[in-house]
């Protein structure tokens, strides 16, 4: 599917959604939280019509002062004045449920809204751009239950494709390998999946350090898998780690004792490997 069909897609199921009698509950969810129902701090010099940009640091330095409606009204008024960064921030706020009440669907629409935008080569808002189709490649991965946003793993893998291969993002790379390694989306490429997964271990994604020593091990090359496995331990985080040591222990288990021997002295190094 093109770039230009899935954001047409897009455009369609939030289309059908406001003709249901579903947006009655979102429109009154929204109201409850209407800018109308805050206040600038006057002091601070901002008001909805000051410049996109300076509602937008207003809503910065609100959100990390712990004001959250605040920042919440500055990122919308920004938001409307075409403001890019307060678009992704409200979404952001949206998707976590974080200074307003959860909606997945809400923060869908605004990922989306800034994926259609596009962005011109070198923009500063390339980043927003790049981590709102990030986004919207997990909400069609997964789905987003009681909306039109329905599981739909080819447009995920076409998303994820896009900002792996346009923009060289190493979790876009990594998520891309997964779908490929698992046939979601499309067919199963274990060679495909490795190079992905190799850009991203060359990047320091510990995941993809883990997943590409996992498929080494697999296909015979037991040293080096451990290697990547084991290395990859050290610079996993908090969420990722047991899944990662289940693959390393998986695979210590299989190896003899002069293997595992070697590719303890071995980890170290592979991680600085360009090859």
């Amino acid at each position: 599917m093109s770039v230009m069909s899935w954001k047409n897609d897009a455009a369609m199921r939030i289309k059908d959604w406001k003709s249901s009698a579903v947006l009655l509950t979102a429109t009154a969810l929204l109201l409850s939280f209407s800018p109308s129902a805050q206040a600038f701090d006057m002091n601070a010099g901002v008001s909805k019509e000051s410049g996109p940009f300076d509602l937008f640091k207003f809503g910065f330095n609100a959100y990390k002062k712990g004001q959250k409606q605040e920042a919440v009204e500055a990122y919308r008024y920004a938001a409307e004045k075409g403001h890019t960064g307060s678009r992704w921030a409200l979404a952001n706020m949206y998707a976590a449920g974080d200074g307003v009440v959860e909606n997945d669907f809400e923060a869908f629409k605004i990922y989306a809204e800034i994926a259609n935008q596009g962005v011109e080569p070198g923009s500063e808002d390339t980043g927003f751009f790049v981590n709102a189709l990030l986004s919207l490649a997990r909400y069609y991965r997964q789905g987003i239950p009681e909306t039109p946003v329905k599981a739909d793993l080819a447009q995920a893998r076409q998303i994820y494709f896009q900002v792996a291969s346009t923009f060289g993002v190493p979790e876009a790379q990594f998520q891309l390998a997964r779908m490929i390694l698992a046939g979601e989306g499309g067919s199963v490429n274990v060679q495909q999946a490795k190079k992905w997964l190799n850009l991203a271990r060359k990047s320091g994604h510990a995941g993809a350090m883990s997943i590409f020593g996992n498929v080494l091990f697999e296909e015979g090359q037991t040293v080096r898998g451990l290697a990547f496995l084991t290395a990859a331990l050290e610079r996993c985080n908090s969420k990722d780690c047991p899944w990662m040591q289940d693959l390393q222990e998986r695979a210590f288990s299989l190896a003899n004792e002069e293997d595992r021997r070697v590719a303890v002295v071995l980890a170290p190094q592979v991680y600085e490997q360009g090859d």
